[in-house]
């Protein structure tokens, strides 16, 4: 977890961490919007470099995402939405605390293992932004998502 003297520009070189550059849309809306002190993210997908690592339903067998490696997509997807909010705002420092976190994990039918996907984002945030971090969150299962991605996640953060 972050000190509370650590910014989160900060913690993010501590962790080695890199931001990619913000995701092009795929659709007709825009990456982030903001409205008073908050700004809400688009969801984002797991894209590394414009591409997918993966595709398909999460779950156990043969041709499905197994849950650790959907558990670092959604890490990738926070790092984009992370992305988002540091092209809105110009600097994560200015992020009091994020609000909301919100996953949604392209599921086989018999996976429940929601929540475990979906910490991979929560775990990145509480790294970065430490008790700032602490969100509300909800973990969906879903039966597809945009370009098949095996998972999509959105933010909502408060700034100054």
């Amino acid at each position: 977890m972050a000190s509370g003297s650590a910014s989160a520009e900060a913690r993010l070189a501590e962790l080695g961490i890199e931001l990619p550059d913000v995701a092009a849309p795929v659709a007709a809306y825009v990456p982030a919007v903001t409205t008073g002190s908050l700004i809400y993210t688009s969801g984002q997908l797991p894209f590394v470099s414009g591409a997918m690592p993966a595709t398909g339903k999460v779950g156990d067998g043969h041709g499905l995402v197994p849950a650790d490696d959907a558990k670092d997509y959604a890490r990738l997807c926070a790092l984009n939405a992370l992305a988002a909010v540091r092209a809105e705002l110009g600097s994560l420092d200015r992020v009091v605390r994020v609000v909301k976190l919100v996953g949604f994990v392209a599921s086989d039918p018999a996976f429940t293992g929601q929540p475990g996907v979906v910490n991979g984002a929560s775990e990145l945030i509480g790294e970065v932004f430490g008790d700032a971090g602490k969100h509300a969150r909800s973990a969906v299962g879903v039966a597809v998502l945009p370009l098949d991605a095996p998972v999509e996640v959105e933010l909502i953060v408060e700034f100054a």
